[in-house]
């Protein structure tokens, strides 16, 4: 044993077996956008279910037929069952294993010329047990990376399970979307061949020119060429939500229109990055830096001697009746270890083999953690911007809404219909709202 050590000194400048992983240390961004919110509601929104958030009854329908057969979840599904097989065939290692065994032999010779004949029937049953002793904890090591192996599978197949929600859910509500334009489109259409019409009928009679019928014209064509294109946009958006569902490209039944989908419910900025430990590809990468790193522990090992014992034991007799006697009774019992001395340089490329894989994944930790924060920052400006957006879309709504009710005041009433009045006085309304737009920003 001794020997060992000093040659195992010799192949390699530090063979200690490497600790248990006990985290990899990320930095946070210095600046996030968010707003400081009570813990409690940061809570509530990491435990918000899909369901909940999603509350179109068709939509909760199409999602878990996908959930129930996407091929990617399947695939994920196989993936840790095959994972959760190849920890108990690494586990085993660490146990003894027994074996039984029996065998009867019979044989007859005749009498040939002085030597007389004979009969011999020849019994026995014996049991075999082997053990590699796991001084070094090299089995332990390879079980703790199996182990983690089959927990980054799980994360892995929740990954795919929250990536396909969120993909059956985005393009549901585009192809909602694509339905709203294509009704618009159509409208637009109907309106403007009625516009057309009009003016056709009005040039006949010599009010309008055929310039304005060659520009009702253009927008009749313009108008009449969209509602092809949507209606393929609608087709390849269908097709591709049958894929995500697992079927064939067919159509995709419809539930709420998009004016009518509910609200979430207000995105709380300023959640914790504590949340962000949940991401399941975050604990995927985590999961796999530490089977990475169990892997070094089975590498260095190694360099030390591996200690084995055998033992068997059993009955043999030439009677079967004799069989179970104590004086046909039968065993052997040994032990032996063997320790590298010349690999060729093998076990230290094992070593650092193993020594760069940890590397690659711990900065594929990092830069999944990076990814994360990103991710995050990119939402809460995209939300914020579009909420802004949303507002000042309003109070412009409510403007021309009030200069429009301007005008019909005006057209109906002709005894003080003035145009350059009328005129006059939209400009002053707007440049007052626009002041107190000013003064309040």
């Amino acid at each position: 044993m001794l020997g060992g050590a000093k040659l195992q000194k010799a192949g390699c400048d530090n063979p200690t077996i490497p600790a248990a992983y006990r985290g990899a240390s990320v930095s946070e961004p210095a600046t996030t956008e968010s707003v400081p919110t009570s813990p409690s509601v940061a809570r509530s929104l990491g435990a918000e279910k899909w369901w909940d958030v999603f509350e179109d009854k068709e939509l909760q329908s199409l999602i878990r037929t996908a959930l129930k057969n996407n091929y990617d979840v399947r695939i994920a599904a196989a993936r840790v069952l095959e994972a959760q097989a190849q920890l108990g065939i690494t586990r085993a290692d660490q146990f003894p294993s027994l074996s039984a065994g029996g065998n009867v032999n019979s044989v007859r010779n005749p009498k040939i010329g002085p030597f007389p004949g004979y009969e011999v029937t020849q019994g026995e049953l014996t049991a075999s047990a082997a053990w590699n002793l796991d001084f070094w904890g090299r089995y332990r090591r390879a079980t703790e990376s199996a182990r983690a192996t089959l927990l980054a599978n799980e994360w892995a197949q929740k990954e795919v399970m929250a990536t396909l929600v969120a993909s059956v859910a985005s393009d549901y509500f585009l192809l909602r979307q694509l339905d709203l334009e294509l009704e618009i489109s159509q409208r637009t259409l109907d309106s403007r061949q009625d516009s057309l019409d009009l003016t056709m009928t009005l040039e006949q009679h010599g009010i309008n020119s055929l310039l304005d019928v060659r520009q009702s014209e253009q927008l009749v064509y313009t108008a009449a060429a969209e509602v092809p294109d949507l209606e393929r946009q609608i087709a390849q958006e269908e097709n591709a939500i049958s894929i995500l569902l697992g079927n064939n490209p067919g159509d995709i039944p419809r539930g709420l229109k998009l004016t009518e989908e509910p609200h979430a419910p207000e995105v709380p900025v300023g959640l914790p990055s504590a949340l962000l430990e949940r991401r399941p590809d975050i604990r995927q990468a985590e999961q796999n830096l530490i089977a990475a790193n169990a892997q070094i522990g089975v590498a260095r090992a190694a360099y030390f001697p591996q200690i084995s014992l055998t033992g068997t034991a059993g009955y043999e007799s030439a009677a079967l009746t004799s069989l179970f006697t104590g004086p046909a009774g039968v065993w052997t019992l040994a032990g032996s270890f063997t320790q590298p001395i010349f690999e060729g340089g093998r076990l230290k490329s094992g070593v650092r083999l193993a020594e760069a894989q940890h590397e690659q994944l711990l900065l594929t930790y990092q830069q999944t953690i990076q990814g994360a924060f990103r991710d995050v920052s990119n939402a809460l400006v995209a939300y914020r911007k579009n909420r802004e957006f949303k507002e000042l879309s309003a109070t412009y709504r409510t403007r021309w809404w009030l200069i429009a009710k301007i005008v019909n005041s005006a057209s109906s009433n002709s005894t003080w219909w003035n145009p350059l009045r009328m005129r006059r006085d939209c400009r002053k309304y707007v440049s007052k709202r626009g002041q107190r737009t000013t003064l309040k920003s």
